[in-house]
């Protein structure tokens, strides 16, 4: 009982030193447009519209406008020295391939979960109005902890899947691609797109006390999926920021090699089990190989 008032007691006041800061910040010049978005969209439409219809165009149109940057990257000459595997580059057969493949896990899979949203957020009387929708930070922790839950539940349910009983059943299909580019993120077999799937709204039971929750998570979700399949380890990516994020060279060694990396997002359960080890082998033996390229060229 003491440990957790502690914890409270510390996270409470975390809270306080993030909104005297947040108290010093500018004021958001998109804030109010945002409000008047949101009240409109209140006004116009019911609560089973929004929840429905509205999360499957803010997932149609979030994941492939996340997608847009690495698929114009293959048009782009200077873009392909960051390129991870540059020996195997996009076909238009393979994108074709998986574009189809996407659509129908999108629309006959993830579709009629999706429609369960708003009986969700009923069940749970979860609020959608503009009064009670948490503080920027509030958000973005949620989002934090989330990931944190989906990336626990996916290194053991996808390290379960590598099983060889299990393996050529059903994850067999997302390994197709070898090197993966970022539309291929959601190309999977149906069940796997459930069984993986359930570690995203483990943490929206867990946390969602706003709509807004499940859009934000939902557009994180898809920016970190997406751009650990996109194929290119692109500079300043903002997403290096997160302490422990695995990024596109560590996942994209798992298409490459099949095992090891198994986390989604962060690399800590693959470091605790030992699973990214032949992942560290090969870093090492890639900057051996440059050291002697650079040695030669001087």
């Amino acid at each position: 009982m003491m440990a957790t008032n502690g914890s409270v007691g510390i996270l409470n006041s975390a809270f306080v030193a993030v909104e005297y800061v947040d108290s010093f910040l500018p004021k958001n010049p998109l804030q109010q447009l945002f409000k008047n978005a949101w009240m409109s969209m209140l006004n116009n439409y019911s609560k089973f519209q929004i929840a429905t219809w509205g999360s499957l165009i803010a997932h149609e149109f979030a994941y492939f406008l996340i997608c847009l940057p690495g698929f114009v990257f293959q048009f782009i000459p200077y873009m392909q020295k960051y390129k991870i595997q540059q020996e195997k580059p996009e076909t238009w057969e393979k994108q074709w391939r998986c574009f189809k493949i996407v659509m129908f896990n999108h629309f006959f899979i993830q579709f009629p979960l999706i429609c369960g949203t708003y009986y969700f957020t009923e069940y749970f009387s979860i609020p959608y109005d503009w009064e009670s929708m948490p503080r920027w930070f509030v958000i973005l922790a949620q989002c934090l902890g989330c990931a944190v839950i989906e990336d626990t539940w996916h290194y053991f349910l996808h390290r379960l899947l590598h099983h060889k009983r299990l393996y050529k059943h059903i994850h067999k299909v997302h390994h197709e691609f070898v090197a993966p580019f970022g539309m291929q993120a959601e190309y999977a077999h149906p069940l796997e797109t459930l069984i993986l799937g359930a570690g995203f709204f483990i943490g929206i039971i867990v946390f969602c006390n706003h709509m807004i929750l499940l859009w934000a998570w939902l557009i994180c979700r898809l920016l970190e999926t997406v751009d650990v399949h996109s194929g290119y380890d692109v500079p300043l990516n903002p997403l290096h920021l997160l302490p422990f994020y695995g990024g596109s060279r560590f996942h994209d060694f798992h298409h490459m090699n099949f095992i090891g990396n198994y986390s989604s997002t962060f690399t800590w359960w693959d470091k605790i089990f030992g699973t990214d080890s032949q992942y560290n082998s090969y870093v090492e033996k890639m900057k051996k190989q440059e050291h002697v390229v650079e040695k030669k060229t001087k």
